[in-house]
Formats: structure tokens, C-alpha cells, sequence
């Protein structure tokens, strides 16, 4: 727990200390790099798993103190488990759930500068360490007139240093994800407006309020009240949802009839807001979502919000349509519309990625093709893993110097991924509803 973590009592804000803190970490990297490379040298079947734990650890002990997008993005990278080794994977999963705190004097220097108040001022109790604390923010409990509440606060400088961030982030993630540059920044627009919008805590609490009211009627899903006098452009505050994580809940051996519940919320919850409100919660990890007593599924972070766009909506749910694929005319032009292939690839570029993109649509589109779905098949899942390892380790799709996907596909696709993920962690068997137009 963040308690127990050991706090910090600054973090680096001004671009220049946080650019600092990137070059010490460039270089232990570049350590480690030449550390290995000299054991190598004694022993010549020496694998790099060691020196992906070292580069691991140092380079989410650096995220980890900078806080915000850099670490943002380390948490996104970890949801999929084709992208990074084991050893990145593994830390960079802890942003999902637990980051080293802030101490409590920066707590109060934030409240102070909104609210020229401190908390305990505000609130009849507020702890005065953290019981979560992750990428953009840090939890806070508190109580008030008989509510016990959630305080989200965020970390100082987060907001301001998104954009220098991400450009400081760039040489570890053309590294990490084996990416050329212009294929990287094809995509780092569509990231850094999101991150900005996390940041926006007001925006937030405007989009978490419409959506929760929108998919009110939707069975089994629970949101909290927010309050607008104790919540600011970096103050939230909220109702505290009780119940147990996703994890810890499916530690509690549920019956099948209640994972297929919770699993059918959630599912539902997805669906109602891609296809009638055409904008999504798009951060579907793990730390999201609580399990309530009553058996409901409390939905607890609305700050990455995606809007779809209309002409890339229907072209990226058509894909769904089972027979498309034998429709070669149409397959084509929607594969052109979402940027799969353009005119500057060759015929032999055009005729791999057409057949790299049916096999994955195939597989993906699955859970559509029929009535339900059984999420808890972990051998469809292996499937996946196995395509995208076979895939990426291909010549032609190695050598290919441009981006494949319009950059709306990065969160849309980020959302179905860890929509499936969840899925398959409850071990749930779902209704898989669609739009009529694809039926």
C-alpha cells in the first residue's frame, strides 16, 4: 500500500530538472548496457533478461519519482503483453495500481493554492497519507456531514510538463517499442492531447457526471456524486466507492453467476458508450473498477475519455461484420480509410498488411460472432499472443518505415484490448451485443 511506500517530499517540476532526471537514467541504462555486454564477452549464451530487470528497475524508479505522463504512458505500455519484455511488463503493471507517494506538506501546499484552506481545514478528517497513489494523482480519504469521501490530488508540475515529457520520453520508447521516429509521432499527437486532458481535472468531473448519468440505466454498475465546491482544475473530490478490486475480488472464489454478472457490466457499460454516446471511458486497467458488496460494479476514473469520430467509427466497427472479409472491394477501402495500407506502400507491402490485418480481425472479431462468449478461454487469448509475436517478428512487417492504423485506432484499440483483458480476469461468459447496423 502507498502508506507503507516511502514518500517523497519534492518532485522535479521545472523542465530542466526533469530532463536531468532522464539523462542519469539514460546513462545507468547505457551502464547496464555495457555491464552486460562485458559479461557476454565471459559468457557467450548470456540471455538479456538480467539486463531487462536492471533497465526495468531504473527506469520505473526514474517514472516513478517524475510522475505524470511519462509514467502514463510507462502504465499503458504494461496493459499489453506483446510490447514489452516480461521484466518491463511486470514493473511498469505496478503504475496501474501503486506509485511512491507525495508527502503530506505538498499535499497541503496544493489545497492551500486552491482553496486557501488546507484539508484538514476542509474535512472533519482527511489521512494524511495516501491510499493510492499512481501516474497523474494520489487518493486521499476524508469525511464530511457523515460521507466518507475520495480526494483525488494531483501531482505539481504533471499538468505543465506533458508536452516536454513526452519529448524527453521518446528515446526510451523508440527503444522499447522498436519503433522509427516518424512511426512513433504519428501517434504522439493523439497521446499528448489525452494526457492533457487527464490533467484537466475539471473536464473530468464534467465528463465523468455526463457519462455516469447517460449509462444510469445500464444494470449493475454504480458511480460516485463529485462535489464542485471542494474540487478544482487539480482537486476532485468524490464519493468513496467500498469494495475490492477486480483482483482481489476473484480472491474471494465468486461463483460463476457472479463473475458473468460483473463481466456483463462491464461489457454493457463499453457498449453503451461506444455505440450510443460515440465517446469512451478509455482507460479500462484494473484499478478502474471496484466490486461492491451488493454485487455492482463501481466505475471510479473517467479521466481519459476518447470521442470517436463518425466516419472513423463506422469504418473500425465494420470490421466486426463477419462477412467482410470475403467482400474484397469494400475490405479494401476501409482498410485504406484507417491508414492499415496507403498508396506509398508497394503491391507486395499492400498484399502482406491486407493479409496480416484479415487474420487479425478474424481473431479479434470473434467475441462478435456469436450470441456469447466465454472470456475465461485462455486459449484464445494464447491465440492473440501468438499472432502478434509471429507478426511482429516477421521480415515485412519489421522493415515496414510507416505507421499502420489512423492514430483515432491507439485508444479505441487500447480500450478493446483491456475491455478483453478484464473479461478474461473475471473469467466471465458475456452476452457480446452489437448495433443493429452490424447485425
Amino acid at each position: 500500500m502507498p502508506s507503507q511506500m516511502k514518500e517523497q517530499d519534492s518532485i522535479p517540476v521545472s523542465k530542466v530538472q526533469r530532463a536531468a532526471k532522464f539523462i542519469s537514467t539514460g546513462a545507468k541504462v547505457g551502464g547496464n548496457y555495457v555491464k552486460h555486454y562485458a559479461k557476454k564477452i565471459v559468457n557467450p549464451s548470456l540471455e538479456k533478461e538480467e539486463l531487462h530487470q536492471n533497465n526495468a528497475e531504473d527506469i520505473y524508479k526514474s517514472l516513478s519519482q517524475l510522475k505524470g505522463s511519462a509514467l502514463k504512458v510507462a502504465q499503458m505500455m504494461s496493459m499489453d503483453k506483446n510490447i514489452l519484455p516480461r521484466a518491463y511488463q511486470d514493473k511498469f503493471t505496478m503504475a496501474q495500481y501503486s506509485a511512491p507517494p507525495l508527502s503530506f506538506p505538498l499535499v497541503v501546499k496544493t489545497f492551500q493554492k486552491y482553496f486557501f484552506k488546507g484539508p484538514e481545514q476542509l474535512f472533519e478528517t482527511f489521512t494524511r497519507s495516501a491510499v493510492n497513489a499512481a501516474s497523474i494523482g494520489q487518493v486521499h480519504q476524508a469525511t464530511l456531514n457523515g460521507k466518507t469521501l475520495a480526494v483525488k490530488i494531483q501531482y505539481p508540475g504533471v499538468a505543465d510538463s506533458v508536452s516536454s515529457d513526452l519529448k524527453l520520453v521518446r528515446p526510451f520508447a523508440l527503444r522499447l517499442l522498436n519503433m522509427n521516429e516518424r512511426e512513433l509521432d504519428h501517434y504522439m499527437e493523439e497521446v499528448e492531447e489525452r494526457l492533457l486532458e487527464e490533467t484537466d481535472y475539471l473536464l473530468e468531473v464534467q465528463r465523468s457526471r455526463e457519462i455516469s448519468q447517460a449509462c444510469s440505466s445500464i444494470p449493475n454498475l454504480s458511480f460516485p456524486n463529485y462535489y464542485d465546491e471542494f474540487s478544482s482544475e487539480r482537486i476532485i473530490t468524490m464519493d468513496w466507492i467500498y469494495g475490492k478490486h477486480i483482483k482481489e475480488w476473484m480472491e474471494t472464489n465468486p461463483t460463476q453467476e457472479e463473475k458473468n454478472k460483473i463481466g456483463q457490466a462491464l461489457w454493457d457499460f463499453y457498449h453503451f458508450q461506444v455505440h450510443e454516446l460515440m465517446q469512451v471511458h478509455a482507460d479500462p486497467h484494473p484499478g478502474n473498477f471496484i466490486v461492491q458488496d451488493n454485487g455492482t460494479l463501481g466505475i471510479i476514473d473517467f479521466g481519459c475519455v476518447k470521442v470517436i469520430p463518425q466516419d472513423f467509427y463506422h469504418g473500425y466497427f465494420s470490421l466486426i461484420k463477419k462477412d467482410l472479409v470475403v467482400k474484397e472491394d469494400e475490405l479494401n477501402q476501409i482498410f485504406y480509410d484507417l491508414e492499415f495500407i496507403s498508396d506509398r506502400d508497394t503491391e507486395e507491402e499492400k498484399k502482406y498488411f491486407k493479409g496480416v490485418f484479415k487474420e487479425m480481425i478474424s481473431l479479434l472479431g470473434k467475441p462478435f460472432h456469436a450470441e456469447s462468449f466465454d472470456f475465461a478461454n485462455d486459449g484464445y487469448f494464447e491465440q492473440i499472443f501468438q499472432l502478434g509475436d509471429r507478426i511482429s517478428n516477421e521480415k515485412m512487417f519489421k522493415k515496414s518505415r510507416q505507421a499502420r492504423g489512423s492514430k483515432h485506432g491507439l485508444y479505441i484499440n487500447r480500450t478493446y484490448f483491456g475491455l478483453y483483458n478484464l473479461l478474461n480476469q473475471l473469467q466471465a461468459n458475456v452476452v457480446t451485443t452489437k448495433p443493429e447496423w452490424l447485425k
